[in-house]
């Protein structure tokens, strides 16, 4: 017996319609490198309905890909909705990626349009030439100097806007929840970027957890602002999710500086935001000059959240940084740090350890650790194996034939590469990627916990841990650390904190002092980089 429901498509045109009637006086603020700009809901989405009628002038089949190199910004909002609500696929692409990586995506992606901040059209734009594909290239004024290109196929965003009169909207919609809304490629740090493809059912379920309780708990009230950048992973979907919600929207555009982002979360009283760890560590010298107080939650993600900089931020703000996990593949939220009702005895550092984890697991999601054979290990927290997702908002392949299929189980199951621990309360507990942890001896040291360890040293700022090539041991780890500027610091200090936090056959042999530690586009440490130092080195392995 089938229930008796209403058939409604869950599409992106739907949060719009829903937007428009009830937070359509709700702000929506862009930062400029000389200030702002201001919005309101409404405004945004009207412009976002005449994008998709502009496509259609510029006959922009549906299901074709509209890339975009842009920053957090407004007019990325605008192709957020109008791109996606009118059949459309929205293609972001991440302007960080290196030129080889970048041509083969517009490629394989077989971009039509291409969608530009001014500010990064030097950047991108010889690759963008050199695609054959791509027939428009819409750029957006963001006051950056410099002449545009001589070339037939650019155009400006505001005056294509203007062609289309107030109040026009595209001929074309969506009516299958599964259609392709958005498009975004793997960073490419185990081979070469691959496409993951959004629908519109899995972004607007994705956008509807980010509004639970025990995820992020989005609301009308909140003014969310997200630094996790709109060209990676549709900023976490938190600009859906404040769409869905009604929830002010502040975005920081190409001013991307600590002062600058600091200013800004005072500014506008922010109540939520979401980055890497990389951004919280440099705001964190200016938490005693500012009032963040409105801050309700801070959400780290992207590479494990050192114990110290979440303990700086408390002691500062009286908020810890909350720790999550995600994947591309996954849209990419799986688990997000809280404290569960069972652990609420817990010391108040346990309690702030607890909710830096990458967490419990969001609803609907389902994960399972599983042995080199296969099999599911116990969920207590102790034994680790691969950790594999499946569920609605979690890819079923990449786009192509044959993409990346050993990524995916025999029974349908998203391999995610990370070595992880489960418990009994659902926490999930990252120990290494596969492809980091290190076999020493025919025994496996996390990286991570190596790197986290060093990191909870007062005078380290940075430290990635890496395997390298042992004769006795098959591997023995290095570790490259950044000190704090104008810090005194050498191995001896560093072994003597270690000892106690981990195993003393865990701790590195050697200890590399750089400036700073190389980062992938995403903001992740490079350890094909530093693997590659090490490819450059003596017999003995020492880094140049």
């Amino acid at each position: 017996m089938q229930g008796l429901m209403q058939d409604r498509p869950l599409e992106i045109g739907a949060l719009m319609r829903r937007a428009e009637r009830m937070f359509a006086h709700k702000p929506v603020v862009t930062g400029t490198v000389g200030g702002e700009t201001t919005a309101a809901w409404g405004e945004v989405i009207g412009r976002a309905r005449r994008v998709g009628a502009a496509l259609d002038t510029l006959e922009v089949p549906v299901g074709a890909r509209v890339a975009t190199f842009a920053w957090n910004t407004q007019r990325h909002v605008e192709l957020y909705l109008g791109v996606p609500s009118t059949g459309r696929v929205l293609h972001t692409v991440n302007h960080r990626l290196f030129t080889r990586d970048l041509a083969h995506i517009l490629s394989d992606a077989e971009a039509d349009v291409v969608f530009v901040d001014r500010s990064l059209m030097a950047t991108v734009w010889d690759v963008v030439a050199e695609t054959a594909n791509v027939r428009w290239v819409v750029v957006m004024d963001d006051g950056a100097p410099g002449p545009l290109p001589d070339d037939p196929r650019v155009l400006d965003y505001e005056e294509l806007l203007d062609r289309i009169p107030q109040g026009r909207e595209s001929t074309h919609s969506v009516t299958d929840e599964n259609a392709a809304a958005s498009l975004c490629y793997t960073s490419g740090t185990t081979g070469r970027p691959k496409g993951v493809l959004y629908s519109h059912r899995s972004i607007v379920l994705h956008a509807l957890l980010l509004l639970g309780a025990d995820t992020f708990g989005i609301r009308e009230r909140d003014v969310v602002m997200p630094i996790v950048p709109m060209f990676h992973v549709n900023a976490w979907g938190l600009p859906y999710a404040a769409l869905m919600s009604g929830a002010a929207l502040v975005l920081p555009g190409p001013a991307m500086k600590p002062q600058e982002l600091a200013d800004r979360l005072e500014r506008h009283r922010v109540t939520f935001t979401a980055g890497v760890p990389a951004i919280w560590r440099g705001l964190e010298p200016l938490l005693a000059t500012h009032d963040l107080s409105s801050l309700r939650m801070i959400v780290s993600g992207g590479s494990a959240l050192p114990e110290t900089l979440s303990r700086a931020w408390e002691e500062a703000i009286g908020l810890p940084i909350s720790g999550s996990w995600g994947m591309t593949e996954c849209s990419p939220l799986v688990a997000a740090g809280r404290l569960a009702s069972a652990l609420d005895d817990r010391s108040a550092d346990e309690r702030r350890s607890l909710v830096g984890l990458p967490g419990p697991t969001v609803p609907l999601v389902d994960v399972r650790v599983v042995d080199d054979e296969g099999r599911p290990v116990p969920y207590d927290g102790s034994v680790s194996g691969e950790l594999q997702v499946a569920g609605p908002t979690i890819a079923s392949g990449y786009l192509g034939t044959d993409a990346g299929a050993d990524s995916f189980t025999a029974d349908g199951w998203l391999r995610t590469g990370d070595i992880a621990t489960l418990d009994e309360y659902g926490y999930v507990r990252i120990v290494d990627r596969t492809k980091d942890v290190i076999k020493s001896g025919g025994e496996w040291i996390s990286s991570v916990t190596l790197e986290n360890g060093l990191m909870d040293h007062p005078l380290v700022q940075e430290a990635a841990v890496i395997g390298v090539p042992d004769e006795r041991w098959g591997e023995r780890p290095l570790a490259y650390v950044v000190p704090v500027t104008g810090a005194d610091l050498d191995e001896t200090e560093l072994r003597r904190h270690l000892a106690g936090r981990v195993a003393s056959w865990w701790v590195p042999d050697r200890f590399a002092f750089l400036d700073q530690i190389p980062k992938t586009a995403t903001g992740k440490f490079a350890k094909a980089a530093l693997r590659s130092r090490v490819r450059a080195t003596d017999t003995d392995h020492r880094p140049l």
